[in-house]
């Protein structure tokens, strides 16, 4: 049976917050392949009855081979407040990652400049400055080791295209099946370890806080990592700690 591309983890009439499946893209690319955004519009089409056009649209994007929360605004009203929220730095983003190589640090921050080079698709890193380059900053921990592999929680403070990924890899420990920054060999399913794990932030109109949790995928090598939510849930070592 197809896996399926998405589970709501949040909805009302204004977002709509899903758990994406690796593998599907959120927004159109050459590939023409049926996106995350056409889902969740096939989705509220079917279940509220909408005839015409659903207005739909992503408030942020996670790579096609990454798994977790992905926020859709419903109104043209909350787009603009999230987009904006995105751009203040005011959304709260917890992923985990699993890479191969032990982090030197069990708590740690990074600081890069990246340049994307859109025609490649990939995103080089630099210890400096460089013209055209962007600052990329992420806190990370590193909470324990299972089957030879290290589970990581990563914290970033900015949402720079394969931030993450990069960032990571530039500190020797690119993540587990990404190929394209280093990792010597794919996952099964061409996915990589890599999962948007917690979203905390402001209604954009409600004004209430919600703490948003996408449950790990239901893949054998993630579910083992299971047992480090209940450090997850003790962690108290950087600002803006949440409960759950």
């Amino acid at each position: 049976m197809a896996k399926q591309p998405f589970t709501v983890v949040y909805e009302d009439n204004h977002l709509l917050v899903v758990n994406k499946a690796a593998g599907v893209l959120v927004q159109g690319d050459r590939t023409g392949d049926k996106t995350l955004t056409d889902y969740c519009k096939d989705y509220i089409a079917k279940k509220y009855e909408k005839p015409g056009a659903v207005f739909l649209h992503p408030v942020h994007r996670l790579d096609r081979p990454v798994s977790g929360l992905v926020v859709f605004a419903r109104t043209s009203k909350a787009l603009e407040r999230m987009m904006l929220m995105f751009k203040k730095r005011e959304i709260f983003k917890v992923y985990w990652a699993i890479v191969k190589k032990r982090p030197k640090d069990v708590i740690g921050k990074l600081t890069h400049y990246l340049v994307k080079d859109e025609e490649r698709n990939v995103t080089e890193v630099f210890e400096r400055e460089e013209p055209g380059s962007k600052r990329a900053d992420l806190d990370y921990k590193r909470l324990g080791k299972l089957n030879d592999h290290w589970l990581v929680e990563v914290r970033p403070k900015t949402g720079r295209p394969h931030q993450i990924r990069v960032q990571l890899a530039a500190m020797g420990c690119p993540i587990r099946g990404d190929l394209r920054y280093g990792f010597a060999k794919p996952n099964p399913d061409a996915s990589i370890n890599l999962h948007a794990f917690h979203l905390v932030f402001l209604h954009p109109v409600k004004k209430e806080k919600l703490y948003l949790r996408a449950a790990l995928p239901e893949e054998p090598f993630w579910e083992q990592y299971l047992e480090f939510e209940k450090v997850k849930a003790q962690d108290q070592h950087l600002e803006n700690t949440y409960s759950g």
